[in-house]
C-alpha cells in the first residue's frame, strides 16, 4: 500500500513547514488529488489518520478534493475528460490519449495556528 509512504512524504513536508514558518498545531489538510494519480482515496484518509499521530497534524481534518482527468485526443484533436487511462475519446473513439490533467497530488491548503 504505497498511501502510507505518500502519508508519510506529507508528514515531512508538513513538519518542514512547521518549523520553517513557526507555527505547533495544523488543523486541517487539503490534498488536491489527480483521479488518474493512482492514490486509493480511502487507503490514504487511514493512512492519515494513523502516520500523523504524533506530529503537528496528529487531529487535522483531512479535506481531499479529486480533480478531474483530462486528455487531449492525438486522432480528433480533443479535449475531453476521461474517468480512467485507458478510456476512448467520446468524440472519435480512438485510444490515442495524451493525458494533459488528473495525474497530480499536492497539498492545496493548510490551517495552522
Amino acid at each position: 500500500m504505497h498511501e502510507l509512504s505518500i502519508c508519510e512524504s506529507i508528514r515531512g513536508i508538513l513538519e518542514e513547514e512547521a518549523a520553517r514558518k513557526g507555527f505547533d498545531t495544523i488543523d486541517r489538510v487539503c490534498l488536491e488529488i489527480g483521479r488518474l494519480s493512482g492514490v486509493e482515496v480511502e487507503a490514504l484518509r487511514f493512512g492519515f489518520d494513523v502516520v500523523m499521530r504524533g506530529s503537528a497534524a496528529e487531529n487535522a481534518r483531512l479535506d481531499i478534493v479529486e480533480t478531474e482527468g483530462r486528455a487531449r485526443c492525438m486522432a480528433c484533436g480533443q479535449g475531453i475528460a476521461i474517468a480512467a487511462r485507458y478510456d476512448p475519446c467520446p468524440v472519435c473513439g480512438s485510444h490515442l490519449l495524451q493525458v494533459t490533467a488528473g495525474e497530480e497530488m499536492r497539498i492545496r491548503e493548510l490551517e495552522v495556528r
